[in-house]
This record gives C-alpha cells, structure tokens and sequence, in this order.
C-alpha cells in the first residue's frame, strides 16, 4: 500500500475510536529493506521509522539523516546492553527495554552521555518462553524500577502471539499502561493497526504493508 492509503487508514481508525490522528504515531519499519525502499518513503516526506537490529541502523541511518536532516527513529527489536550505548546515540526512542539490567545500563550510559531516548517496556503479553519481555505479573514493579533509575519511561510495548486474537493482548497492555500511569502504547503491526489503535495505540510499528515483503537476511 502507499503511504497515504496507511495514514488514511490511521485517520479512520483513530477518529473511529473518538481519538485524533495526531495521536497516533506511524512507526515505518525499515528493517532488512533495500535503501531504495527507505528513500522512496523519506522522498515521501515520512521521517520517523523502526530498525530491530542496531548494527543495521547504524549502517543506514547517519547517511540518510545527511541527505534528509531530522529522522525519528526508534529501536524496536531485542537489544544487547553492549550495544545500548550505540542504540541511544543513533535513536529517539527504544520499545524493547525489558530487563532490570538492561535498565540499569541505560540509566548508567545516560548519565555519562547527558541524555537518554524515550524508553518503553516490553510485556510480553503472552508469556511465550522464546519471546522477550516482561511477564504481566511482573510489569507494575519494573515500571517502579525503570522510574526509580530517574529514567524517562514512555509507555508499554507488546507482539501478540500469532495464533491468538491481538486485540485481546493489546487490551491488557493498554490496562497495565493505564495503571502504571503510562500513556504510550506501542502496538498494533501491519496486519492488526487499526484494532490497536481502537484499544488506545499511540505508536503502530507498519513495515510490509508499507515497504512490501522485507529481503532475506
């Protein structure tokens, strides 16, 4: 799809569910795309975007940032914290802050580099072993915690399970977020948006619908 077909399906499900379309961010993931895609979006005038992996954003985001200025972009996948520091140099925002150590690492980097990128949590909503993030049991103390270390906590992210209905994950998340005081809410993807953004979505992290498949690693 274009890129204006995306926004206006983001319009519609945001004034749907009684909310502004400013209120919902498009997060273009870009990950594992060619440059040619990436730029056609920027030429596009779309400036904010997801990577998973930081040694690919680094590849590919101070050369566009040369050629386009501004560019929001946020860290959407696993991080090591031995790369944190690369993380928080290159992006705005990291979605998948979902350990304690991880935290303090980024607490301890961002008194030595001045400034810290918008964090969120990861929940793993759907307590699947292999997947990151924090239990929802578990959420309320960590989100005391990341506060605690004076970080600057944004919001919750999830993925759903793919075999199970995301609205229901996305209405835990956003039930977690409110009682934590948080109002950013990472969710919704190229296939389920628009059910996100009903249940309160502040960021959508849209790649395929938008760049086509991804290349292979």
């Amino acid at each position: 799809m274009s890129l204006t077909e995306i926004t206006s399906r983001i319009a519609k499900a945001a004034e749907g569910a009684g909310r502004a379309p400013s209120d919902v961010t498009l997060i273009a993931v870009s990950k594992m795309q060619p440059d040619e895609n990436v730029r056609s979006v920027l030429e596009d005038g779309h400036r904010t975007f997801g990577e998973n992996r930081v040694q690919e954003a680094a590849g590919k985001w101070p050369a566009f940032r040369d050629a386009f200025g501004d560019v929001d972009l946020h860290i959407i996948g696993p991080l090591q914290t031995n790369k944190a520091r690369q993380a928080m140099e290159l992006a705005q925002s990291i979605h998948s802050v979902d350990r304690p150590k991880l935290a303090r690492t980024i607490a301890r980097l961002a008194d030595d580099i001045g400034s810290c990128p918008d964090l969120f949590i990861q929940v793993n909503t759907g307590e699947e072993p292999q997947k990151a993030g924090v239990l929802p049991d578990e959420t309320d103390g960590f989100v005391s915690e990341v506060r605690a270390l004076g970080l600057p906590l944004r919001g919750l992210m999830c993925i759903p399970p793919v075999e199970e209905a995301p609205s229901l994950h996305f209405a835990l998340l956003a039930k977690l977020a409110a009682r934590n005081g948080l109002e950013g809410l990472s969710m919704g993807m190229s296939g389920d948006f628009e059910q996100a953004i009903a249940l309160g979505a502040t960021h959508v992290r849209v790649g395929s619908a938008i760049f086509g498949a991804r290349a292979t690693a």
